[in-house]
């Protein structure tokens, strides 16, 4: 347990008790808008507001663009990690949104990027980690 997560804690003994887990979102987004996987400032923008809208805390972020319109965002948030990766030649992306905790949504981080890229093909999966690995159908699948 790092100084941050610990700081979340108001006693010993809930650090002590601290089961952790979370729940891993990943999604392949095919036959996307092209402009707005090219767009690549909005679409920064777009997952700054997307990670926001989880509910998660984004403590750092940094994309790399690929010529000519790729790009790579990684989000460090507290609460664990969001990236996205785009193929603007290939009409898709993969995006990833992993929480630790049950305060965050993948829901309004998914509904949010779907509504700005306007996927026309979607494979979404939704992971319970902790000790195991569970695969559980996403209710925005």
């Amino acid at each position: 347990l790092d100084l941050v997560s610990a700081a979340a804690y108001s006693s010993q003994e809930e650090i002590d008790t601290y089961e952790p887990a979370g729940k891993h979102f990943l999604a392949s987004y095919l036959d996307c808008d092209l402009e707005a996987l090219k767009d690549v400032d909005t679409l920064i923008t777009v997952m700054d507001q997307a990670v926001e809208a989880s509910g998660a805390t984004i403590l750092d972020s940094n994309a790399y663009r690929f010529s000519p319109e790729s790009v790579t965002v990684v989000y460090l948030l507290s609460e664990s990690h969001a990236s996205i990766h785009t193929y603007p030649e290939h009409g898709a992306c993969f995006i990833d949104l992993f929480t630790c905790g049950d305060s965050c949504s993948s829901e309004k981080f998914d509904e949010i990027l779907r509504g700005y890229l306007k996927p026309k093909e979607v494979d979404a999966k939704l992971f319970l980690r902790s000790h195991t690995t569970q695969e559980v159908a996403p209710s925005h699948s």
